[in-house]
């Protein structure tokens, strides 16, 4: 019995060559699978908070751009509220301070597509206000609704943006298109 014995506890004690390559191989495995999986839902997740900073921004830049075609033309009647009409900028002006010049900062306010980035310009130059704009649309309608280019005309704004996430950080093409239909209070 003695020898029986401890030729078992030396059986299980022992692990030859081919079972430790066995139990590298299925380690490997498993691990390899686990990293796939791990870096699979960190791209998910980089996707998904990628297009919901977008879809943030977006709408941001598009409430404050309807808002500041809502006040264009406050304070008088003597000078046009919208003084460029362009399908991918505007040019908005306001009387502020009461001199009836329309001079001062924030009285004449521009926006404009450059390349890829929506900017704003209140008087301190071309400032971004978001990043990873696809197109800018702009459409310009006269009191009874029709299609005009003429600055004085304008008496409403439609407005499309399509933004998307910076390609090159998460390798998607989706888009966020917003698109809403803005009156000038003051014309």
């Amino acid at each position: 019995m003695d020898v029986d014995a401890g030729c078992v506890v030396a059986d299980a004690a022992g692990v030859n060559l081919a079972e430790l390559l066995t139990a590298l191989a299925v380690f490997a495995l498993l691990a390899a699978g686990t990293f796939a999986l791990l870096d699979e839902g960190q791209r998910a997740w980089a996707s998904g908070a990628a297009r919901a900073e977008t879809q943030q921004s977006a709408r941001i830049a598009l409430a404050r751009l309807a808002g500041e075609i809502r006040a264009a033309g406050r304070g008088g009647q003597s000078f046009d509220a919208v003084a460029l009409a362009a399908p991918s900028a505007i040019v908005l002006q306001q009387e502020l301070d009461g001199d009836g010049v329309i001079a001062a900062n924030g009285e004449r306010v521009t926006w404009r597509l450059v390349g890829s980035v929506l900017r704003r310009d209140a008087g301190g130059g071309l400032q971004p206000i978001i990043n990873g704009v696809r197109s800018l649309s702009l459409t310009y309608f006269d009191a009874a609704g029709a299609p005009t280019s003429t600055p004085s005309a304008v008496r409403s704004v439609e407005i499309a943006l399509v933004a998307g996430p910076d390609y090159s950080v998460v390798r998607s093409t989706a888009s966020t298109v917003l698109t809403t239909r803005v009156r000038l209070r003051n014309r």
